[in-house]
Parts: C-alpha cells; structure tokens; sequence
C-alpha cells in the first residue's frame, strides 16, 4: 500500500499481460471492438461492444477529439558512398526542410552524414540530441509530404509484427492535421456513422490537437517516477473549443477527453480548475497520481503498456490500484491490449 509520503516507483505499474493478447491488427468495423466500462463512483465494472459507448454519453456532454493525423514517418535508406542501410523515424518537423528524427544505427549518423531515400530524397545529419535524437536537413525537390506518402511507411509501434495493409486504419476517421509519429489510438474506434448518432444525442463534439510524438516511444527508465522527463509536443486549442469547454464546464456539464493525448492538451492549456485558455505551443506535461485535474471528468482510452507514462496518466484519474485490478479483469475476460486492441471508459 502506497502512502501519500512514498514516491511513485515505476515497478509500482506494473502488470503481467500475455503475449497473444496484444492486438496484431485493428478489427473490422472500428466500433465492434469491445468496450470495458469503469464506474468510479460505484467501482462497478460492465462489458460491452464500443458502438455501445453512445449509452453511456448523455446528451450536454462535451466529447474532446485529437484531430491529429498520422504521416507516414518510417523511412528506409542508405548511406551515402558507404550504403550502409539507415532506418529514420520523423519525429517534429522543425522548418520546411529539417526534422527532429530517431533513427538506427545511430553509429552511422553522424553530424554531417548523408542518407538517401530512394534518388527523390536526402538527408543530411546536422546535430545530435542528448537523447539520442538527430537534427536533420532533407534535400528534395517537389512536395515533401507527396515524396513522404510515397517512400514511408506507417510508424507501428514495435509489439505489432503485423504489416497493415491499409495506412488508413492508422489514423481516425476525423484526423485532419499532419504531423503525429504515432496515432492517438483511442479515437480509432470510432466510426463517421457512430460519430453522427452522438451528435444526434445531444452531445457536443469539439476538436483540439496534439503532434503525438517521442515520447509515445520513450519507456520510463528511472525507478523513481517522479524525475521522468516528457518528451515535448505541439498542442494547439481554438478559442472556439477553449469556449465550448469552459461554457461545459460552467454548467456543470462533463467533459469527456478521447485518449490521453486529449487530456495532456487540456491540462496542458488550463490556468485554473474550470477553466482552459484558447492557446498553442509545446507541452512535457507528465500526468501521474496523485494529480488534481483541471477540466477532465472523463476518459475514452485503450489499454497500455505496463510501467508507461500512459497507464499512470490514467491512474491518476482513479487510483494506481482500482487500474491495476482494472486491467487483471482485462485480462481475464481476454480483451485485446494496445494500438489496435479494445478500448475501455473510465467515466
């Protein structure tokens, strides 16, 4: 039992979870995967399909959507004169030619470098970040985004040995925004059709955005949680969602974040409990219990990692154990575990 005087470990979130649990590929359609409902007034717990979630939003609600959209940020080369074979993750575009990367093997990237991509696109290593992470310059000519789609692939997380046929499935239905290493994966459960009959129930959809980016990848490797450093990302909140919010809030009526990257950009953006300002930058926000949050009443999110930044942030939105024993009912009932895994409510 943890006391409010002992400091977080990172062992402290741990869970032990099966192999042949973690999803491999995503479910047709989005919304028939399955839905874990957590009520934590009542610590109740109910099993159902995720087109069922629209039972369990009430009309006033504010439902908050990442509208950030996937590019196809894995790309493969070689070195040039050498050809030793190079491997870059986009991370943060920086300007119109250099990119913040992680790339392997970083024993042949170094500062002044070149790598190509294909004979359309190069890359010249400019600096090395303290994480490991390099400052790049790419040489092209045309459009960057179209040589992109054509040369990279979707950036899977490393536990989905699967190929994904469909770049699509990697993304929401209602991302817009270039610009994320990684998907916000809550929200891939969602269908346009689902969507629709939300609205037509009287809930208010409002989108914000957040580039989801290192730190998606980054484990936490210190023991004591609370000297883990974030990754920083681009945010951005519309005076438009800034007043739906603040005016949902007002009136008593709950906002419901999709995904964790949601939340980080509405606490992120929040001066005082209550209320949030229409503004954009970068955030490092790190959210782990105990944590009092600003806006958030309510959680759309997918199961994650053990001992990642991500299964703290939801913890401290009930309690380290109510999510632990959470999971091990996951577990039980066989649902399926991360990006293209099941979804749960925390509501």
């Amino acid at each position: 039992m943890l006391t409010a005087t002992m400091k977080m470990k990172t062992s402290d979130f741990w869970y032990d979870l099966p192999e042949e649990l973690i999803a491999q590929s995503p479910v047709e359609p989005r919304d028939s995967s399955r839905l874990l409902i957590y009520d934590r007034q009542s610590k109740k717990i109910e099993h159902a399909h995720f087109r069922d979630i629209i039972d369990y939003l009430h009309s006033g609600d504010v439902l908050v959507l990442n509208n950030t959209k996937v590019i196809p940020a894995r790309i493969y080369g070689r070195k040039e004169n050498s050809g030793g074979k190079i491997e870059f993750l986009l991370l943060k575009r920086i300007d119109l030619t250099h990119w913040e990367v992680i790339l392997k093997p970083g024993r042949i990237a170094k500062p002044g470098a070149v790598f190509c991509f294909g004979d359309k696109l190069k890359a010249r290593i400019d600096s090395i970040g303290e994480d490991g992470s390099r400052i790049v310059e790419f040489i092209y000519s045309g459009t960057f985004e179209n040589i992109l789609e054509e040369l990279g692939e979707m950036p899977l997380p490393p536990y989905i040995r699967e190929k994904l046929n469909d770049k699509t499935r990697y993304n929401t239905v209602y991302s817009k925004i270039n610009g994320s290493a990684a998907a916000p994966t809550a929200g891939l459960h969602f269908t346009r059709e689902l969507l629709q009959k939300i609205r037509d129930k009287g809930v208010e959809i409002v989108e914000i955005l957040l580039h989801v980016g290192l730190g998606t990848f980054r484990p936490v490797k210190v023991d004591d949680v609370s000297v883990h450093h974030m990754h920083s990302e681009h945010y951005e909140v519309s005076a438009s969602a800034a007043e739906a919010i603040n005016r949902a809030k007002r009136e008593g009526r709950r906002v419901i974040c999709v995904g964790t990257t949601a939340v980080r950009t509405l606490e992120s953006a929040a001066d005082v409990v209550g209320h949030v300002n229409a503004q954009s930058g970068e955030t490092d926000i790190f959210i782990y219990p105990p944590y009092q949050f600003k806006i958030v009443d309510a959680l759309v999110t997918n199961f994650h990692l053990p001992e990642s930044t991500l299964i703290m942030l939801v913890s401290a939105l009930c309690s380290r154990q109510e999510i632990l024993d959470v999971y091990e009912t996951a577990v039980k009932e066989k649902y399926r575990f991360f990006s293209f895994g099941d979804a749960m409510f925390i509501e």
